[in-house]
């Protein structure tokens, strides 16, 4: 995040607590922003709720492996949204 406002990008993150329900305010959330990118750690199911949930075209990152995304990895799959 720090690399691409540094590069002059404007971005924004939230970071889900609990997903059963969904915060009641999600779906405006996402709706208020262009490109929303989900990066999740197994194989893309978090992206299919809120696409179905909240009619949102966003764009996945997720692969499984028990190491977290780096901060070079996400810049690199938001690269491409901004």
């Amino acid at each position: 995040m720090r690399r691409i406002r540094k590069d002059g990008g404007t971005v924004a993150q939230a970071h889900l607590e609990y997903l059963n329900p969904f915060p009641k305010n999600l779906g405006d959330v996402l709706r208020s922003y262009d490109r929303v990118l989900v990066p999740e750690m197994n194989l893309g199911q978090l992206l299919k709720l809120v696409r179905a949930e909240f009619l949102v075209d966003a764009t996945g990152y997720h692969r499984v492996r028990g190491v977290p995304f780096t901060a070079a990895e996400l810049a690199e799959a938001m690269e491409p949204l901004l």
